[in-house]
């Protein structure tokens, strides 16, 4: 993958299939570090399952054999001299405290680091494909904040609005590259 934002929509759509019901992906830049952060209340994974995610011929997947998401993940945040930490709660064994944080850091001054993406669509993709799943995205940039929390937008439409409506979803893209229009001026 030749942007993070499609990592992204690959490592929160595994959080779908563990059943979150709560994503929260968080984007922090500081200076030249770059860090990537996906939380999610899944089922989480026993520590074994953690053990062999770098694996690429590891899979929990049945439509494929091979797993290349983590491990190339990995891959391009070593390259730039970060790295990947995930840490999981099977709910086996934390039934009322489970899921996944999957941490990457990346220096985003380094040859190798490769681009955000396009972001907003990635967002408006997760939303769209997943409605009733509660998103919230943050994005930290040298003290400038960008935010989208569907808690919030699902209180002001209420019940009978889905967010997968495509007014709804004109609407967040708009607000979303509203934000991140106001750092480019």
């Amino acid at each position: 993958m030749k942007e993070l934002s499609l990592y992204i929509l690959d490592i929160t759509e595994n959080s779908v299939r563990a059943g979150a019901k709560n994503i929260t992906v968080s984007i922090e830049e500081k200076g030249s570090e770059f860090r990537l952060t996906v939380i999610d209340d899944g089922c989480g994974m026993k520590q074994e399952i953690v053990d062999r995610l770098s694996d690429p011929f590891y899979t929990t997947r049945t439509t494929r054999k091979v797993g290349l998401g983590v491990p190339f993940l990995t891959l391009a945040a070593e390259q730039t001299g970060g790295g990947v930490s995930i840490t999981s709660k099977h709910i086996d064994e934390h039934p009322d405290d489970h899921g996944t944080v999957l941490e990457a850091t990346f220096d985003s001054s380094h040859i190798d680091f490769i681009p955000l993406g396009d972001i907003v669509s990635t967002f408006v993709t997760l939303i769209q494909g997943s409605p009733d799943i509660d998103f919230l995205f943050r994005h930290i940039k040298d003290g400038s904040a960008m935010e989208l929390d569907t808690k919030q937008i699902r209180e002001v439409l209420g019940e009978d609005v889905p967010l997968s409506n495509a007014e709804v979803l004109g609407w967040i893209r708009g607000f979303v590259n509203e934000q991140y229009d106001e750092w480019d001026k």
